[in-house]
C-alpha cells in the first residue's frame, strides 16, 4: 500500500442536505479536525478557552457541512485500487462523486472506504455531515444522546462545556492498494495455566487469496515463532513466554508481530503485542457474605488479577483530552500518560460518556505498563430496546472491541457508566447491555466484562470534602466499607496563575456566578450547594471569607490536597476487601476553573497530583486520622499503618510519629514493625496528644519517618482552628449637644 499526499479540503455550512453552497462562502478545512474549529479559524474568533467566548459555538451542530476535495490523479499498475479509507467520522455522513450518492457512513468508531478506481481524475469528491443526532423532545444536556452511539460528554456535563464536534475527526487517506492486501489481522492466545506457554493464532483478512508469513520477535527483537500459509488461520505455540506487567508488578513485555503477503508489492504489518492473563475474581472472604438462606448473589468481583497474582488498583478516572476528537494526536496522550505512570497508578477507567481513544494512547499504555479498563459510549442515560439505536450500538461496539483487543494493556469492558440508578433507568435486562456483554463474548471472551459501574459492593462518591451535616472526607471514607471505589473526588479550585489565564481581569475577583467562573464550571455544577466544585462552602467553614484569589486557591489547594491523599489512603486501608480506588477524574478537555481534576488542560499538574502520588507509593507510613481540623487543646488521636501493594515485602524498621506547631517539633511515639509481606497492609499502634490550648497558627503537621527510608516517609497538614478574636469595643457614645 502507498499513501498518497493529503488532499486540500474545502468546507461550506448548510441549512439543509439539498442546498446548494454559494461559491464565496466556502473555506478551508483541516482534515482531521471539527467544523467548528475551521468555522472559527475563518471567522477570526478568538480563543474558546477564555472567558465566555465558547458560547459562540452554540448551534453550530444543528448545520449540514459540506467537504469537498477532488479524486487524486494516481498511476495504477494492474489490479490495484485508488481507496478513500478512514477511521470514522463524526457522526453521520453521505459521501457524493460528481453529485452523485456512493456511501452512507455512521460511526465515530467505525472505519469505511470508498473504492474510487474507476472515478475520473478530478472528479467531486463530497462528504456531507449531518447536524447532531438529537433526541426529539429531549431537554438541551446528555438526554438528547440517550439514542445514539455518539459520546454525550460534548452535549454538556459537569467540566465539559456544551459544544458538539461534528466533521471529519479521524484520519482520513487516499490509498493505493496492491490487488493482494491486508484487511485485519488478528493476534490471539490462550496461555497455560501455569503461563509455561501460549498457544498463538494469528489470523488474517486479505482482499484476495494470498499466502503470507508471520514472525513473532521477542522483546529484544529475536525472532522465536515464524509460520508460512495460505490458510485464514494459522497456529503455534510459544514455551515460556515472557509476560506482560503492570509497571508496578514487573515490566510490560512487548513483542513484535510482523505479517507479510507473499505476492509481490503487497502489504505488511507491524504490531507490537503481549501476554497477560486479566481476570476479575472474589475478594478474600468474599463468599462469607450473605450469610444465611435463602441467600441472594454475593457482590460481583472486581479484584483485579493479572497474571495469577492480584493486584490493588490504584488510578484514576481518564476522560478525553481535548472536546475535538480531531485534534488529538498521540503527543497529547504523551505527558498525560508519563504522569500517570509517575504516579504510581497501574490502571486507567476510560469513562464511557467520552469518545474511545486513539490506537496511540493504547500504544502507549501497552509500552508504559498501564491496565485500561475501557468502557462502552453510554453515560448516565437509559438507553432503549430500539432496533435503530441497538444497529448503531452494535456496529460501533463491535468496531471497538476488534481495534482495542489487540492490546496487553486492556484489563476489562465496561457497558457504561452508572446506568443502574435513578438516572440511568437500565438494568440487567436492557437490551444494549445484554448486547454488548454478547459482543465481547464473541470478540474477546477471555477478557472480563461488566455491565456498568458501579454494580453492587461498588461506590461512586463520595465528591464532597465536608456534607451538610459536618463530616469531613476523612469521615465519610472511613465509615465505608466497599469493594472498590471507582469514583471519588475532592474539588477544588485551579492555581491562582491559571484562572489569570483563562477568567478575564475584569471578573477574577471575587469569584461570583454568571460569570467566566461559571462558564468554566466553578458554579452551578451538579449539586444543589451553587459553588459545589469551588468549594467555597468547606472553605469558609475552616478558614472564613478568603480575602484574595491567591488566599483562597491555597486554602483550596490544602484542602484537596489532604482530602485526596486520606481517601487513597483510607482505600488501601480496607484491603483486602477492597482493591480499587480511582479518582474522579485525572485530565481535563478544556481549562476548568475549579473542578475534581488533577492535572489542569492540557497537561499541567495540580498540586493535588503530588499530593496524590504520594499516597499512591507502592509502600508507605500511613495514618488513619479521624478528622481534617481540631480545637485548641484538644486530644488529638491517629492510626499508624503501614501499606504495602507492590510484589516484594518491606523490611522491618522503625516508624518515628512528630507533631510539629508553631516550629516546634514534639516526638509522639516510635514503632518497630515486622517484615511486611507483598501486598499486605499491616496496622500499628496509635498516637496521642494534647493540641496547644493557645496555637499561634492555624495548622499542624503530622509526620511520619522511616528510619533509614525516606522513601517511605509520609506528612499530613491539618487544621487548627484558632480562636476568634472578641470584638472590638465600640466607640463611646457623643455627648449630646444642648440645641
Amino acid at each position: 500500500m502507498r499513501l498518497l499526499p493529503a488532499p486540500t479540503w474545502r468546507l461550506a455550512r448548510l441549512p439543509a442536505a439539498d442546498a446548494q453552497p454559494v461559491s464565496e462562502y466556502w473555506i478551508h478545512a483541516v482534515v482531521p479536525g471539527a467544523v467548528q474549529l475551521d468555522w472559527a479559524r475563518a471567522h477570526g474568533w478568538p480563543d474558546l478557552n477564555f472567558g465566555q467566548n465558547v458560547a459562540a459555538y452554540d448551534g453550530l451542530e444543528d448545520f449540514f457541512w459540506l467537504y469537498r476535495t477532488i479524486v487524486p490523479a494516481a498511476t495504477l499498475a494492474p489490479g490495484e485500487r485508488l481507496v478513500l479509507a478512514g477511521a470514522g467520522l463524526d457522526y453521520h455522513a453521505e459521501f457524493r462523486l460528481d453529485g452523485r450518492p456512493v456511501l452512507t457512513h455512521t460511526g465515530l468508531q467505525t472505519p469505511f472506504e470508498l473504492d474510487l478506481t474507476d472515478a475520473a481524475p478530478g472528479a467531486t469528491l463530497d462528504i456531507l455531515i449531518h447536524p447532531a443526532p438529537k433526541r426529539p423532545g429531549a431537554p438541551a444536556d446528555r438526554a438528547q444522546a440517550s439514542a445514539t452511539a455518539k459520546p454525550p460528554v460534548s452535549y454538556g456535563w459537569d467540566w465539559h462545556p456544551r459544544l458538539i464536534p461534528l466533521g471529519l475527526s479521524e484520519d482520513l487517506r487516499f490509498e493505493v492498494r496492491p490487488a493482494a492486501h491486508l484487511r485485519h489481522v488478528d493476534f490471539t492466545y490462550a496461555l497455560a495455566e501455569d503461563f509455561s506457554a501460549a498457544e498463538i493464532t494469528v489470523s488474517v483478512e486479505t482482499s484476495e487469496p494470498a499466502g503470507y508469513t508471520w514472525t513473532l520477535r521477542d522483546p529484544d527483537g529475536q525472532r522465536v515463532l515464524s509460520a508460512s500459509t495460505s490458510a485464514s488461520t494459522s497456529t503455534a505455540t510459544l514455551a515460556t513466554p515472557r509476560l506482560w506487567w503492570t509497571h508496578d508488578q514487573g515490566k510490560p513485555a512487548l513483542y513484535t508481530l510482523e505479517v507479510a503477503l507473499d505476492a509481490p508489492g503487497a502489504d505488511t504489518l507491524t504490531r507490537r503485542v503481549g501476554f497477560r492473563r486479566v481476570r476479575l475474581v472474589m475478594h478474600e472472604g468474599a463468599w462469607a457474605h450473605p450469610i444465611g438462606l435463602p441467600k441472594s448473589r454475593s457482590h460481583p468481583p472486581i479484584t483485579l488479577e493479572l497474571n495469577g497474582r492480584r493486584l490493588f488498583a490504584l488510578g484514576t478516572n481518564w476522560i478525553n483530552p481535548d472536546i475535538f476528537p480531531g485534534r488529538i494526536t498521540a503527543e497529547t496522550y504523551r505527558p498525560l500518560l508519563a504522569l500517570a505512570r509517575d504516579a504510581h497508578f497501574n490502571l486507567l477507567r476510560c469513562w464511557g460518556g467520552a469518545p474511545v481513544a486513539k490506537e496511540s494512547f493504547f500504544e502507549q499504555c501497552d509500552a508504559l505498563g498501564l491496565l485500561v479498563w475501557q468502557e462502552f459510549p453510554l453515560a448516565c442515560n437509559r438507553y432503549p430496546d430500539d432496533p435503530a439505536y441497538l444497529a448503531d450500538l452494535d456496529r460501533e461496539s463491535r468496531a471497538i472491541i476488534r481495534r482495542v483487543r489487540q492490546h496487553p494493556c486492556l484489563a476489562l469492558w465496561c457497558g457504561g457508566n452508572e446506568l443502574f440508578n435513578s438516572w440511568g433507568g437500565m438494568d440487567d435486562q436492557s437490551h444494549a447491555l445484554r448486547m454488548l456483554g454478547r459482543n465481547c463474548f464473541d470478540l474477546d471472551r477471555h477478557t472480563p466484562f461488566l455491565s456498568t459501574s458501579p454494580l453492587d459492593g461498588m461506590a461512586h462518591g463520595d465528591y464532597r470534602f465536608r456534607t451538610p451535616d459536618g463530616r469531613d472526607v476523612f469521615q465519610i471514607f472511613q465509615q465505608s466499607a466497599y469493594t472498590a471505589y471507582p469514583e471519588f473526588g475532592c474539588p477544588g479550585p485551579s492555581p491562582a496563575d491559571y484562572l489569570r489565564i483563562i477568567i478575564p481581569a475584569a471578573e477574577l475577583w471575587p469569584p461570583r456566578p454568571g460569570t467566566s467562573w461559571e462558564t468554566h464550571h466553578a458554579f452551578k455544577v451538579w449539586s444543589p450547594d451553587p459553588n459545589y466544585w469551588i468549594n467555597l462552602s468547606a472553605i469558609t467553614h475552616y478558614f472564613g471569607e478568603p480575602a484574595s484569589l491567591e488566599q483562597l486557591t491555597a486554602l483550596g489547594e490544602w484542602l484537596q490536597c489532604e482530602g485526596y491523599k486520606s481517601i487513597y489512603e483510607e482505600a488501601r486501608r480496607q484491603h483486602p476487601k477492597c482493591s480499587m480506588a480511582l479518582n474522579w477524574c485525572y485530565n481535563e478537555c478544556w481549562p476548568c476553573a475549579a473542578n475534581n481534576s488533577l492535572i489542569n488542560f492540557p497537561a499541567s499538574p495540580k498540586p493535588a497530583y503530588f499530593a496524590v502520588r504520594e499516597a499512591c507509593r507502592p509502600a508507605l507510613a500511613s495514618a488513619r486520622i479521624p478528622k481534617f481540623q481540631w480545637s485548641p487543646g484538644e486530644s488529638f488521636t491517629a492510626e499508624l499503618w503501614l501499606l504495602n501493594t507492590a510484589s516484594a515485602p518491606q523490611p522491618a524498621g522503625e516508624v518515628v510519629a512528630t507533631l510539629e506547631h508553631d516550629g516546634v517539633s514534639t516526638e509522639l511515639l516510635r514503632w518497630s514493625f515486622p517484615v511486611l509481606a507483598d501486598r499486605r497492609n499491616l496496622a500499628g499502634p496509635s498516637v496521642r496528644c494534647a493540641l496547644p490550648a493557645a496555637p499561634r497558627a492555624a495548622e499542624f503537621t503530622l509526620r511520619l519517618r522511616v528510619v533509614g527510608r525516606p522513601d517511605l516517609d509520609s506528612a499530613y497538614r491539618l487544621g487548627l482552628r484558632l480562636p476568634e478574636a472578641p470584638p472590638e469595643p465600640a466607640p463611646a457614645a457623643a455627648p449630646a449637644l444642648n440645641r
